[in-house]
């Protein structure tokens, strides 16, 4: 078996460079030289090159020019130069200078030592480079051009920048025609308003769009996001993100999460959504962790946070409280919290219902809770007996989100377990152990009864005294002698099942 290789196909298309000038001698030196002078120009396979002075090596097929260079490549491509060397065996041409000038169409490329091979219609430099298409301006150490599929590949120290963004890379790829951008190492995109940091994605300096497929992360002012892909566009300030979405607004402590995300600054909304998840911490360093099918959150003018909406499915879990509904709305200016549509709220041993329950909040926590349209509230004494009270509105008042009183408004009910707690302090044998304390608890009685309106005092979270107003019709019984039908009042419903235990429950299917 024979590997045979020929350059005749090459060799046999090559043609010796023609030239004319006003003045010319031959190199006493070197007769295969010419020394050419005065509007010197040179031909080969339709490229014109043009010079002040010349010499033709002509055994060598090689012609350097020297002052005022200019190469007309194509119709579309000219080189400019103080200094050229233009092989015709090769079709290579080498231009040096202060500053060598490509212009190919609209764009223009300026280094001080640049390389153009005929064969590939390549252009490359390799000691810093400058090049300019339309508004996009692209710098690096080394690069190379295409001036067939108008490629620009662009190496070490890569710095691209357009009318609102500055694009920091060591590999770029830039396409003229579509003014897109791809670059496969650490980037960073960087404007006036938020900064993307991407390891594989494009730019395109005619649309701003930016996408990112590898490590993505955006950064706007106090906000930042993270996800699998991401795409932006920094001129409009519009972005859709994708796969392990987070997004963490630092100034107020809220992190989102979510598979899917938007931000808009238009419409001055995000929203995440495909378990979605907000985690806040509070002024006291308790986090709340709240679940929906779709959350979303609202800006002001002035970029400042102003509400949040949480829709289908709400899951809320703290330490001290639990939600359920089935949508959720949060405004920032009234510091209001709206639950909407079968509300159920629990604390401690408290379960709380109506049709639709309003938190008004302040720098302290809950300071008013509203409940509107078939309110029920019960706490369980143990799995047998349940203290309730049930009205048609209720308003319960607080101090750092402790309950004073509540006021039950219109056709107010209750029954009410009346506990005796003793707590005690129990010494253990051991004199150097600290002591015991146990709590005791005892059933006194059951108030049950009705009227008009209702006002209920509370310490430490506990009922400590009952007023009703308008047609009383209150009595106490012994432990064992409430009669049944009073037991449960009309409509109780106890829902532990549904209620969230931790911050992962949250998710737990409805």
């Amino acid at each position: 078996m024979f590997f045979v290789t020929t350059l005749s196909v090459s060799v046999a298309a090559q043609k010796v460079i023609d030239y004319k000038a006003d003045m010319g001698s031959r190199d006493p030196e070197d007769a295969n030289i010419w020394i050419l002078y005065r509007n010197v120009e040179a031909f080969h396979d339709g490229m014109t090159l043009y010079t002040d002075s010349a010499t033709f090596d002509t055994k060598n097929n090689i012609f350097k020019a020297y002052r005022n260079v200019r190469i007309l490549i194509t119709d579309t491509t000219t080189l400019w130069g103080t200094t050229a060397i233009y092989d015709g065996t090769t079709r290579i041409a080498d231009v040096w200078g202060d500053t060598v000038t490509l212009v190919d169409g609209n764009t223009i490329l300026k280094t001080d030592l640049l390389s153009y091979d005929r064969n590939s219609s390549t252009a490359s430099y390799f000691h810093w480079g400058h090049t300019v298409h339309d508004s996009a301006l692209m710098d690096s150490r080394k690069g190379f051009y295409h001036s067939d599929t108008r490629d620009i590949y662009l190496f070490d120290d890569v710095v691209l920048h357009d009318s609102t963004a500055w694009l920091y890379t060591d590999t770029l790829l830039y396409n003229t025609r579509t003014s897109l951008s791809q670059f496969i190492s650490p980037t960073l995109i960087v404007s006036d308003s938020s900064t993307v940091y991407s390891e594989d994605g494009t730019y395109n300096t005619a649309t701003h769009d930016a996408a990112s497929f590898k490590a993505s992360r955006l950064t706007d002012r106090q906000k930042w996001m993270t996800a699998d892909t991401l795409f932006f566009n920094d001129r409009t300030e519009y972005g859709r993100a994708y796969g392990h979405v987070v997004i963490v607004d630092t100034l107020n402590g809220v992190v989102c999460r979510g598979n899917e995300g938007l931000t808009s600054q238009d419409e001055r909304l995000s929203f995440v959504t495909d378990s979605a998840l907000i985690i806040y911490i509070d002024s006291v360093g308790d986090s709340l962790f709240l679940h929906a099918d779709t959350i979303f959150a609202y800006n002001d003018e002035n970029r400042q946070f102003a509400a949040a909406r949480a829709y289908r499915g709400v899951r809320l879990f703290r330490n001290d409280a639990q939600m359920v509904c089935d949508s959720l709305v949060y405004s920032a200016p009234d510091s209001l919290m709206t639950l909407f549509h079968d509300p159920v709220v629990w604390y401690d041993n408290y379960q709380c219902t109506a049709d639709t329950i309003h938190c008004f909040y302040d720098s302290a926590g809950v300071r008013l809770v509203k409940l509107r349209s078939n309110v029920f509230t019960i706490e369980m004494i143990d799995s047998e007996k349940f203290s309730q009270v049930k009205g048609r509105n209720a308003d319960v008042y607080l101090e750092r989100s402790e309950p004073l009183y509540a006021d039950i408004l219109g056709s107010a009910r209750m029954v009410y377990y009346v506990l005796d707690e003793k707590t005690e302090s129990l010494l253990p044998a051991d004199s150097t152990a600290e002591a015991v304390r146990v709590t005791t608890k005892s059933l006194l009685g059951v108030n049950a009864g009705m009227g008009s309106d209702m006002r209920i005092y509370f310490r430490n979270r506990k009922p400590i005294r009952f007023s009703t107003f308008v047609s009383p019709d209150m009595k106490m019984y012994p432990p064992d002698q409430l009669p049944a039908d009073e037991r449960r009042l009309p409509g109780f419903r106890w829902l532990d099942d549904i209620r969230p235990t931790s911050p992962d429950d949250v998710f737990r299917d409805k």
